[in-house]
């Protein structure tokens, strides 16, 4: 058996390293060390509660909204404070933005380049390949940037600016939409989906996410050559390194639910293991006997939870926390939501192969298309001079949470309030839950797990499918350790 140190990871937000346990021609260990600690939960601490609407988004650059989100719902938790429909709505749009253009982001500038790789210069697909996803160089770059670009004046519109955006409050949003802009935000919807339909899916938007069996998938995939779309190409792709081989962990999955409706949500909160079950938040609880933190002796509930560094501490190995559900590992992230919301063809591809490289691939296309047409839907119930947001006062004493997804899965975050003061903020990631460590029962995290059993091509220092498995979770490395 053989060790090796596989990072810094490039295309991956943040330090990311994976210790690798080798024997022939697989991978039969994995620890995933995250290296960088930066301490926000202490920042909060002694703050004015309101405060963390200005820290959080800092987080990181790409999930700032999300981060926003989450503290926003926290901060509406603890007032008891309700949102008015039209806050609903653009705060709606508003994460779908981001969620919409992570996976864009993802899929074409993060993914899609690892096939450009020399290790498959051998391969019939890779010449169609590198033209059009080589880093900085592919045919691809060129057109969705651009795509990418139009669509983020969203952000102008409806939070002011993108990122770090103080327009998500507990009460709503305080940019309201006037009558022009919501055409603005309509027209700038229809160009995406142009970009869409023409570009990504070769196919009305409608026509891919109703796909509702694997046949169904298939059948489409054949319809029309390789590269007469990008996700099609992925497909074939896919289905040459059989990709839906790669990745397993333990299927197990969760999502905490987002984008509110009118008292339900467009995809619902649960578990998946087999069948759906009740999400239960006080069944969280966080880890700390393989991280580098100190002066927490069990697993405990982020309102309790406590966050100190500690670099000497005996057992640790990384920097992240072990978050665990009722003691169990879950998945969080696209493929997650679609299954546990009951997309079909996602349940399908699932029961079929578990979680893998392909399907979560799959199920975040999907996301995006699932997305653009919710979207122009909220768009459409926008009531300009309507109120966008409620205000009511902060208790002194008092605790709440709040429990949305990201586009990289479920991100939550607690806080306790004592005299008008952030008492304790706890923050749990979508990559904490996914590139987690091992527990105090040795069970390794979700990313440890799929890792295991990948395989290694002769004389490879650096395994291509180490990467492929890394990056369909679509890690973000500076949220994980915030």
């Amino acid at each position: 058996m053989s060790r090796r140190i596989i990072g810094p990871f490039n295309r991956v937000e943040g330090d990311l390293e994976v210790q690798l346990d080798m024997e022939d021609d697989r991978v039969t260990g994995a620890r995933v060390v995250t290296p960088l600690y930066r301490g926000f939960e202490q920042i909060l601490q002694g703050k004015d509660p309101m405060d963390a609407l200005v820290y959080v988004p800092r987080i990181c650059g790409i999930c700032s909204v999300a981060q926003s989100m989450a503290a926003a719902n926290a901060l509406a938790h603890v007032q008891g404070i309700e949102v008015p429909h039209n806050g609903e709505l653009a705060g709606n749009l508003i994460l779908a933005s981001e969620n919409a253009a992570d996976h864009l982001a993802h899929f074409y500038l993060f993914f899609m380049p690892d096939f450009a790789r020399e290790i498959y210069s051998k391969e019939p697909w890779f010449p169609a390949a590198v033209e059009r996803f080589k880093a900085v160089d592919g045919s691809a770059t060129r057109e969705v940037l651009p795509a990418r670009a139009q669509f983020m004046h969203l952000m102008g519109l409806l939070a002011g600016k993108w990122p770090h955006s103080l327009a998500l409050q507990p009460g709503g949003t305080t940019r309201a939409v006037e009558i022009q802009e919501k055409g603005r935000i309509q027209m700038i919807l229809f160009g995406f989906r142009q970009f869409l339909e023409q570009t990504l899916f070769g196919d009305t938007i409608e026509n891919v996410i109703n796909l509702d069996s694997v046949a169904a998938l298939e059948a489409w995939t054949q319809q029309a050559a390789p590269t007469s779309s990008d996700f099609r190409h992925f497909l074939h792709i896919a289905d040459a390194l059989d990709l839906h081989a790669m990745g397993q962990a333990h299927d197990r999955f969760m999502s905490f639910g987002v984008y509110p409706e009118q008292g339900g949500r467009l995809f619902v909160p649960g578990v998946w293991d087999g069948e759906l079950g009740k999400l239960d938040q006080q069944m969280i609880s966080e880890d700390i006997s393989h991280s580098w933190m100190h002066y927490q002796n069990e697993p405990k509930h982020p309102y309790d939870g406590v966050t100190l560094p500690s670099a000497d501490e005996k057992g640790g190995y990384t920097w992240c926390k072990a978050p665990r559900l009722d003691g169990k590992v879950v998945e969080v992230g696209a493929l997650s939501r679609q299954l546990v919301n009951g997309h079909p063809l996602i349940r399908e591809l699932v029961a079929q192969n578990g979680g893998n490289v392909r399907n979560r691939v799959v199920a975040r296309v999907m996301e995006i298309g699932l997305l653009l047409v919710a979207m122009e839907e909220w768009t459409n119930q926008l009531r300009p001079k309507e109120p966008f947001c409620h205000h009511l006062a902060m208790p002194d004493e008092a605790q709440g949470f709040g429990m949305i997804e990201a586009a990289r899965g479920s991100l939550g975050h607690w806080l306790k309030v004592k005299n008008g003061r952030i008492l304790n903020y706890q923050i749990i990631s979508p990559t904490t839950w996914n590139f987690s460590p091992r527990d105090a029962k040795e069970v390794p995290g979700a990313l440890e797990q799929a890792l295991v059993n990948a395989p290694v091509r002769a004389g490879e220092q650096d395994p291509v499918s180490v990467q492929h498995i890394v990056r369909s979770f679509d890690p973000c490395m500076v949220c994980t350790v915030h």
